[in-house]
C-alpha cells in the first residue's frame, strides 16, 4: 500500500517504512508526525484519488533528524561595474521515516 503526500509545497509517493527528506518541520527528533494531505492512497486492490485530498485519509511518520542538504555557492556578477557578490546556502530538510499508511 501506498499513498501520494503533500507537504511542504511538494509531492512524495510514500509507503511504510520509506525515509524521505522534507522541507524543514518544527519538529525534535523522536517526535510523530500526521500528514492529513493525502492526495491518492493505493492499495492491493483499489486506488482512491482525493478531490483534492482524499477523506479520512492520513500518514504518519517518525522524525529522525533535522538536517542539511549540500551546499550550493549563489554568485552574482555584474558585468564593467566591479560588483560580485558570492554567497553560499545549504537548505534545511527534515528526515522523517513513515510508519504507517491509514486510509
Amino acid at each position: 500500500m501506498y499513498a501520494v503526500i503533500k507537504t511542504g509545497g511538494k509531492q512524495y509517493r510514500v509507503q511504510q517504512g520509506d525515509v524521505i527528506f522534507i522541507e524543514k518541520l518544527d519538529s525534535q527528533a523522536g517526535d510523530t508526525v500526521t500528514f492529513d494531505e493525502v492526495l491518492l492512497v493505493s492499495g492491493d486492490d483499489a486506488t482512491t484519488i482525493g478531490n483534492p485530498t482524499v477523506a479520512g485519509a492520513k500518514v504518519e511518520g517518525k522524525v529522525l533528524s533535522q538536517v542539511k542538504g549540500r551546499k550550493i555557492v549563489v554568485y552574482k556578477y555584474k558585468a564593467k561595474k566591479n560588483e560580485r557578490k558570492k554567497q553560499g546556502h545549504r537548505q534545511p530538510y527534515t528526515k522523517v521515516e513513515i510508519t504507517a499508511v491509514n486510509a
